[in-house]
């Protein structure tokens, strides 16, 4: 039979086959935001079997399964793990067209060696028995699957709480063929609406500095030392989570007196919850500009929407949707009071909603400043948009009205390791795409032009903007 992966895979032309093989496979991944376990990594965690590296935590797998009617006890159920393996291989054909069947066999392909079977219920017993043996063999341990993707740096996601030992762990031990990072995440900080687990959290918070919170002024002492920890361990990048946001200033002593109610567990009116996250958002960025750090601002997720199911199964577990609520006016008021007093960090804006990319892309547009290349950058086609379709949309909104060539590229956002192999589907994505112009006429068959710009985006533009030292 014909291979599905071939080393021509998603490449329709010369040109981007040329682009790809010559100018962006062999370059290092540089995964700016994953979901990561940093235990894992860091203990070199030798995997059981598929269902643990490849079905336990991914959502999106999850979501195709329940659209096709599967029983819940078989995916996130108490089923053995070869049953809901199984369960997953008779679905992999009803899902031709879904990213995931690309992503199954690719994944297949480039860490098992599996180029002759197709994934379904006739094939699942043998791609079962092949992948454990290689499981077992101790080479596609947590480490040596990120040495195999030829991984140069990856940042893992961190509470602002967390004690970061494993990243420690890793760079006092004997790798050497990449580095993990921490980023820092302040979405907890941010959940001010949680009453008394919010007022927990700042117990805790005390409890690690040191330092006692009673107004604004302390809360801000507080994060800074965590800011100021995580400096030190490597991080260089901030991170938050923005459901749903609205620019309100406020004064000291109004955020004083909401300081004093969360210590007292008293519920904040919606109005000043937005004043608060404002406030917070506002010290972050000026921490990020003094430290030389990059802010991301993911918006347009709305979370955990079955009650019932998020009651069973937690977060995660892949009952997220698509945010529809405006959110420039808002950005545009954070970044412009940033960059008012010349306090404006690096930033990158991820929309889950495409209807949102020529907004973000042309306020992108008001905010850049030399000496940075796309200072302030459109986000990589993000969760429901890491598909084909939804990357080449991103990629023509930002050549039109911004800047393709300082794109920073592409990005896990997963909790699984195989997902590191989107670094290459997004690669052969845009060599495709730009492969694409040149046949068409639009752009110069100039290898030079065209490759230099291809290594900028799958690696050397990460490389300079974020500034990680060595």
């Amino acid at each position: 039979m014909n291979h599905f992966i071939h080393e021509d895979f998603l490449l329709s032309n010369p040109t981007a086959s040329r682009l790809y093989h010559d100018y962006a496979a062999p370059l290092p991944i540089i995964d700016y935001h994953n979901h990561l376990d940093p235990r894992e990594i860091s203990t070199d965690h030798q995997y059981k079997d598929l269902w643990e590296i490849w079905l336990k935590s991914d959502h999106y797998k999850w979501r195709a399964l329940r659209n096709l009617g599967v029983e819940e006890s078989f995916i996130t159920g108490d089923k053995p793990a070869y049953v809901k393996f199984l369960t997953w291989a008779k679905a992999v054909p009803q899902i031709l067209g879904n990213p995931l069947y690309h992503w199954t066999h690719l994944e297949l392909y480039r860490y098992f060696n599996i180029t002759d079977s197709l994934l379904n219920e006739n094939t699942a017993q043998a791609i079962w028995k092949e992948t454990g043996e290689r499981l077992s063999n101790g080479e596609n341990t947590a480490q040596g699957i990120i040495a195999a993707s030829n991984v140069e740096l990856l940042c893992t996601t961190d509470d602002p709480l967390d004690s970061l030992e494993y990243h420690a762990s890793l760079a006092e031990g004997k790798n050497e063929t990449f580095r993990m990072l921490p980023t820092f995440r302040m979405d907890n900080l941010l959940r001010v609406d949680q009453g008394k687990s919010y007022s927990e959290y700042l117990n805790r918070l005390e409890q690690l500095t040191n330092l006692e919170i009673k107004d604004f002024p302390d809360l801000c002492r507080a994060i800074t030392q965590r800011h100021e920890y995580f400096h030190q361990q490597g991080c260089r990048l901030s991170d938050v989570s923005l459901g749903d946001f609205e620019f309100i200033q406020s004064t000291t002593e109004e955020l004083n007196k909401m300081v004093e109610d969360l210590r007292q567990e008293k519920s904040l009116q919606q109005w000043q919850i937005q004043q608060f996250r404002t406030a917070l958002l506002l010290m972050m960025g000026r921490l990020n500009h003094k430290r030389n750090w990059t802010m991301q601002l993911h918006t347009g997720a709305l979370r955990n929407l079955n009650s019932r199911r998020f009651s069973q199964l937690g977060a995660n577990s892949g009952y997220d949707s698509m945010n529809d609520t405006p959110m420039v006016q808002s950005l545009e008021n954070l970044l412009n009071e940033l960059d008012r007093k010349e306090e404006l960090p690096r930033t990158i804006l991820f929309t889950l909603n495409p209807i949102h990319y020529n907004s973000f892309a042309t306020l992108a547009g008001c905010f850049q400043q030399g000496p940075d290349k796309g200072k302030i950058q459109l986000g990589a086609a993000w969760w429901f948009n890491d598909h084909k379709r939804g990357m080449i949309e991103q990629m023509d909104i930002l050549s039109t009205v911004g800047t393709l060539s300082t794109f920073t590229g592409m990005l896990t956002d997963s909790r699984s390791l195989l997902s590191l192999s989107r670094h290459e589907y997004f690669r052969r994505i845009l060599c495709d795409h730009i492969g694409g112009w040149v046949e068409k006429g639009e752009a110069p068959e100039d290898y030079k032009l065209l490759g230099e710009m291809v290594e900028n985006i799958c690696y050397k533009n990460s490389k300079e903007y974020f500034h990680f030292e060595k």
